[in-house]
């Protein structure tokens, strides 16, 4: 299926690295990163925000100034309205990548930020109802590999948040890579690789 360009409906960044406490404090907040998620399918004002959060648009305006503040929001169009100039938001990047953190603080911060933690408790119904779609695999691979691979992944993400908006049902789509205590086989001996040879 080919790539919409037209999500969002305005120009952002491949990659922001967010590595400030202001930042990482924003993206560990559900509603100022609900607001962030939103503007992934179009730029969006202060009162289409409030009505999609269901939020009085005081509260939502103070987020978004906040988020503006911060460097992770952005006016990306305006438009006059009976002499009133409204401003539609988004967001500076399409990924925000937690980066290394020096700090005792950053990094407590950011252990709050655990899009798979989020994902299981949102999936919980859909797996009562039989309707989640998941796989889990693990493997033992090289670091090098770890990073190829996700950057396929990151692509895949990519092009799942461009698809075009239609029906009525909102999909999340949730990836993970981490190192585990899973168990591994030893290093084949030449024993294996002559057994391989053979028919089973």
């Amino acid at each position: 299926m080919p790539v919409n360009q037209s999500i969002p409906d305005y120009e952002l960044g491949d990659m922001l690295v967010v590595t400030a406490p202001e930042q990482l404090r924003a993206l560990a907040d559900p509603l100022r990163s609900t607001l962030l998620e939103l503007v992934l399918e179009r730029a969006a004002t202060v009162s289409e925000l409030a009505e999609a959060v269901g939020r009085p648009k005081g509260t939502v305006a103070y987020h978004v100034s906040h988020l503006l503040t911060i460097g992770l929001f952005k006016v990306v169009r305006t438009r006059r309205v009976r002499a009133i100039e409204e401003r539609y938001y988004g967001r500076v990047a399409r990924t925000l990548y937690v980066g290394v953190l020096s700090s005792p603080e950053e990094q407590r911060i950011a252990a709050g930020i655990n899009g798979l933690a989020t994902a299981a408790a949102e999936s919980a119904a859909a797996h009562a109802a039989d309707d989640l779609r998941c796989t889990l695999v693990h493997a033992r691979i090289p670091r090098d590999e770890v990073r190829n691979f996700w950057a396929e992944v990151q692509a895949l993400a990519r092009r799942f948040a461009q698809i075009p908006r239609a029906g009525d049902q909102v999909y999340g789509f949730a990836a993970g890579l981490y190192p585990t205590d899973a168990p591994a086989l030893p290093e084949p001996g030449p024993e294996s690789a002559d057994a391989s040879t053979e028919p089973a």
